[in-house]
Formats: C-alpha cells, sequence, structure tokens
C-alpha cells in the first residue's frame, strides 16, 4: 500500500479493542455476557439471562444454552447451525424476572443472517428459577 498507510476493517475493533457484547448492551463481551458465560457470575434478572443467552447464540457457546435450560425442558444436546449470522436483538417487553420474581417473561426480536438472507425471530421467552438461578423455560412465537 502506498505511503504504508492500512485501512481497517469497519467490521473489527482496533487491535486490543474491547469487543462489544452481541447483546446490544453498552458493556464490552468479557464485562457483560461474556462473564456469565465463563461461569464467573449467573445472570440476576430474567432480561439479563435472555440477552445473555442470545450472546450465546452469536458467540457459539452451545453449552451455556444447554446450562441455562430448566432441567424439565433441557435437550440432550444443543447443536448450532454455523451458517447462522446472529447481528441484533430488540428487547420489546419484559414483564417480571426480577430479584423479587420467581418467573419472568422476555419479548425481543432476534436479527439474523442465513445462507446471505436476513431474517428476524419474534419470540416472547418464560423463565423460571432453579435453586436460585434464572433458567430458559420456553417460548411462545
Amino acid at each position: 500500500m502506498a505511503g504504508g498507510s492500512r485501512r481497517r476493517d469497519r467490521g473489527r475493533p482496533a487491535p486490543g479493542t474491547p469487543r462489544p457484547c452481541p447483546c446490544g448492551q453498552p458493556a464490552s463481551y468479557d464485562e457483560c455476557c461474556g462473564r456469565f458465560h465463563r461461569g464467573a457470575a449467573t445472570a440476576p434478572t430474567a432480561e439479563l439471562l435472555m440477552r445473555s443467552r442470545y450472546s450465546a447464540f452469536a458467540v457459539g457457546d452451545a453449552d451455556y444454552l444447554r446450562r441455562t435450560w430448566a432441567a424439565e425442558h433441557r435437550p440432550a444436546r444443543v447443536q448450532l447451525d454455523p451458517r447462522m449470522r446472529w447481528t441484533g436483538l430488540d428487547v420489546l417487553a419484559v414483564t417480571g424476572g426480577s430479584a423479587f420474581h420467581q418467573d419472568g417473561g422476555v419479548e425481543f426480536r432476534a436479527h439474523y443472517v442465513l445462507d446471505g438472507a436476513p431474517g428476524e425471530l419474534h419470540e416472547h421467552s418464560r423463565f423460571v428459577r432453579e435453586n436460585g438461578d434464572w433458567v430458559y423455560l420456553d417460548a411462545r412465537a
């Protein structure tokens, strides 16, 4: 390249820059959902669990998805589609799901690209507590 200058890919942060969290919160991935994925903390609300599960889909963490599924509905294995690229999350409504609740719901729209075509998943997920931790129960489209 002339003059030794290099153009940086606009889709990637500069080396050493913390990567943003896929869930859309302003914190870095490591400070936001990454800490839940690593097991350093548990999500304190149903909304944060839903955001962390979306991020798990985005970063390909099937183990976290399985671990945060309610025991009564937990699949033996979670397989992710490697062709699916998750591109954004919109939280539309939250009911219950705080430190003072035993259940909660989150309505959201998750955006993705599959085989070059954009799409979205609109869902209302239900969450409950198991042993004090929030877990995903089920969903309605």
